[in-house]
């Protein structure tokens, strides 16, 4: 089961994808586009063109899990600030994307942080 810790990694894909795709195409985007391995490196994200459908693609020790969600009202606000196949993002960002809020205007106060 995909639980969103954040010792995960989430990599969200710079260029719109063709939601029909499954875990086998967008294992190849990963592959191919994200220059990624899509076993080993974490979970991906990647939206529809016109950003009403999401799709998440992660490795659970013996197969892929697909988290698929469909907007009914308004748009995902990916914010993507780099000019890369893909973007990292905290999972707090992850959170926010799936529940359609904007996490590039936010700020986050100073916490504690092991080096």
């Amino acid at each position: 089961m995909l639980g969103f810790s954040s010792n995960l990694h989430y990599y969200i894909c710079t260029k719109p994808v063709d939601i029909r795709n499954s875990f086998d195409g967008l294992a190849g985007i990963v592959r191919n586009f994200m220059q990624k391995n899509p076993i080993t490196e974490g979970v991906f994200i990647f939206i529809n063109k016109r950003r009403t459908h999401i799709k998440l693609l992660y490795w659970d020790e013996d197969g892929f899990v697909l988290y698929y969600k469909r907007l009914e009202q308004g748009v995902y606000q990916s914010n993507i600030t780099v000019n890369a196949p893909s973007q990292e993002l905290k999972r707090e960002e992850v959170m926010m994307l799936l529940e359609g809020l904007s996490y590039q205007n936010m700020k986050k106060g100073k916490r504690f942080k092991i080096s």
